[in-house]
């Protein structure tokens, strides 16, 4: 298929695709004390995130020796998703900090 000047026409596509939907999900309410409570720290795999999770974990034991905290590492990259895991963190935790370490 050519144009009015006689060149021809090529066809373009887009990119990115057909993103899915934004489906907005509320934060968990804010809990009224740690104290008791069980706090995982969740390295998801990104480099030199145990160094800090480590010092996360010792602060706690020192300044807050009441609240329980359990280190657990998420399978796969930082990338995928981990059931497991989360399903762990519902039934027997309060509060988790996920996130990397630099």
């Amino acid at each position: 298929m050519k144009d009015e000047t006689g060149h021809g026409l090529i066809e373009v596509l887009n990119p990115r695709g057909q993103p899915p939907p934004i489906k907005g999900i509320p934060i968990a309410p804010r809990l009224d004390t740690l104290a008791g409570k069980t706090v995982y720290i969740i390295d998801i795999r990104f480099p030199g995130t145990e160094v800090l999770f480590d010092e996360i974990q010792k602060w706690f034991a020192a300044k807050m020796p009441e609240v329980k905290t359990v280190v657990r590492q998420k399978k796969g990259d930082y990338f995928a998703d981990d059931p497991e895991l989360w399903a762990e963190i519902k039934k027997n935790g309060h509060a988790a900090i996920i996130g990397v370490g630099h």
